[in-house]
């Protein structure tokens, strides 16, 4: 990586989609602002080491960005099975005041559960949220996040508000964590996540999950670290940037590159 390639700001996510039609319905049902389809430029296809061409749907939420990337030769699509403790395991944070209002709305757009329980509320230790994790039609993991009123100042207002974070799972946490200090990052309070509502929010059987906030010198939105001390999750080995599960990071930049963390997790540079 070029070494003055830096994390300094988050100015979006992609994801990878094989029926762009569909994905961009689902996103708009649940508050997106869906643009139109435009090619990929060559330039971005040969940083991220792809032949042939692509499209892309932009979509906002609030300040929010996510792209809809769609390539000329797809990838794998996302593995059936995955879990919330697995080293694919990526999910977006979408802000709101009402996850349960917005959790309903998405199971009528097709949205799939991983919590086992809708909307739960976590201890004050993790944060006091309401959350809810689910799946897009496509399989890519989200999470309703509402924060206890007045608690963030990062977000105000009614309805979808924007990303707050996207969390990803790691084997080794000092190691993530060395590698993002590395690059430019804060580190947050770190918390460990236990107990029921964490079991029903991951739909998982006893969960213990430290979890490291690393913090850009501008945000929202951040990138948050999830290491599971149990379960333990299951190595898939490293995705491809046109696999469906493939969800990239967009970092601003003033050249094109494309950057691996120590998981394999992808990041973006870009103009």
């Amino acid at each position: 990586m070029p070494p003055d390639v830096t994390f300094n700001a988050i100015t979006g996510f992609r994801l990878v989609t094989a029926a762009p039609e569909r994905l961009a319905g689902f996103y708009r049902a649940i508050g997106f602002e869906v643009g139109e389809a435009i090619p990929i430029p060559m330039e971005e296809m040969g940083a991220l080491g792809l032949r042939g061409g692509g499209a892309r749907r932009t979509m906002t939420l609030g300040p929010s960005r996510v792209d809809l990337d769609v390539f000329d030769h797809p990838g794998r699509g996302y593995p059936t099975g995955a879990t919330a403790c697995d080293p694919i395991f990526q999910h977006l944070a979408l802000v709101t005041d009402d996850a349960g209002a917005a959790w309903r709305k998405a199971r009528e757009a097709g949205a799939t559960p991983i919590s086992r329980e809708g909307p739960v509320r976590l201890p004050m230790s993790a944060g006091g949220v309401t959350a809810v994790k689910f799946r897009d039609p496509e399989g890519h993991p989200l999470e309703f996040l509402q924060f206890p009123r007045g608690s963030d100042a990062d977000w105000s207002g009614k309805g979808m508000l924007g990303i707050d974070h996207s969390a990803i799972c790691v084997a080794d946490v000092a190691a993530s964590e060395r590698f993002y200090l590395g690059h430019g990052l804060g580190a947050g309070k770190q918390s460990l996540n236990h107990g029921p509502t964490q079991v029903a929010l991951d739909g998982l059987d006893d969960v213990e999950v430290d979890v490291v906030p690393m913090i850009p010198s501008k945000r929202p939105p951040h990138v948050e670290l999830l290491g599971y001390r149990l379960p333990a999750g299951v190595a898939g080995g490293w995705l491809a940037p046109n696999d469906v599960a493939a969800t990239r990071i967009v970092w601003r930049s003033p050249q094109e590159a494309l950057l691996r963390d120590p998981d394999g997790h992808l990041h973006q540079f870009t103009r």
